[in-house]
């Protein structure tokens, strides 16, 4: 081993798509560390075999986790450990979050070779408020739970930042239309890649240019913040819109979703609205 690269566990950002986004530092690293933690060795295989890295790997992921720490953190505090994801930095999204902790924890060094990023590179292009942004993850898989989730992060002053599967991005589509309405949002896929792109406008836009097409490679999500200005919203028409089809506590939390008002003013506007209607 290189005498450079001390004992500590090495958190390493590799690349999300195209091959050459990774930086020489890293390279170095994975070149001299003593082994490599990979969320799946057949993925990472394909980087060290790109750069001629021989460095052993042990596969560390969400199914083996729990029993590799003990060992893993023994062997932190005498050599050098690396961490990769499948793809871009891990613990977003990825597995490690314990291994980093109970590191500290245990006094040992943790240092950071940094790089890609699904969600950062698909903020710096989506032409969306990136001044405050939050990251979610992934959604739950189902619609109620997606919405749930939707409606808990209406009021966030940032835009939200999701990944999806190819195979659920048009559910969730429609559950960001029912539940935001227009609020501009960005679809980015296939990052860095060949046929890379980034589709803009509402949820319902997006769908539109999604239609009779088949929806492939890694998804990026993400909703512009609120309105700034609420005076902007027309509050009335959104309820009397949404008390048409849905009773009163699910019209007004699908309405405080999509305008960013305080729920108690929704409430109380919807309330006048149906005793007027009656």
């Amino acid at each position: 081993m290189n005498k450079t690269v001390e004992p500590g566990l090495y958190i390493i950002a590799t690349p999300i798509g195209n091959l050459g986004d990774i930086s020489a530092r890293a390279i170095d690293i994975l070149k001299h560390v003593d082994v490599i933690l990979a969320e799946d060795t057949r993925m990472t295989a394909r980087l060290l075999s790109h750069y001629h890295i021989e460095t052993p790997m042990r596969p560390y992921n969400d199914h083996n986790a729990a029993k590799q720490r003990p060992e893993i953190l023994e062997q932190i505090s005498r050599q050098a450990v690396a961490l990769v994801s499948d793809a871009g930095t891990p613990l977003i999204s990825d597995p490690g979050y314990k291994l980093v902790a109970e590191a500290r924890d245990a006094g040992l060094p943790v240092t950071t070779a940094p790089g890609p990023s699904a969600a950062i590179a698909a903020l710096s292009i989506a032409g969306l408020p990136s001044d405050r942004f939050f990251f979610v993850g992934f959604p739950p898989p189902k619609s109620a739970g997606r919405k749930r989730v939707l409606m808990e992060l209406a009021a966030i002053p940032a835009t939200l930042i999701f990944y999806e599967s190819p195979k659920r991005l048009e559910a969730f589509l429609k559950d960001i239309a029912q539940v935001y309405g227009a609020r501009p949002m960005a679809v980015a896929r296939e990052l860095t890649k060949l046929y890379e792109e980034v589709l803009r406008g509402s949820a319902d836009d997006i769908l539109g240019q999604f239609a009779d097409r088949q929806i492939r490679g890694e998804i990026v999500v993400l909703i512009g913040p609120p309105q700034e200005d609420a005076q902007e919203f027309d509050l009335d028409a959104a309820l009397v819109t949404a008390l048409k089809t849905q009773r009163l506590k699910e019209a007004v939390a699908q309405v405080t979703a999509q305008s960013g008002l305080p729920r108690k003013q929704v409430y109380a506007r919807a309330l006048e609205l149906n005793k007027d209607a009656g």
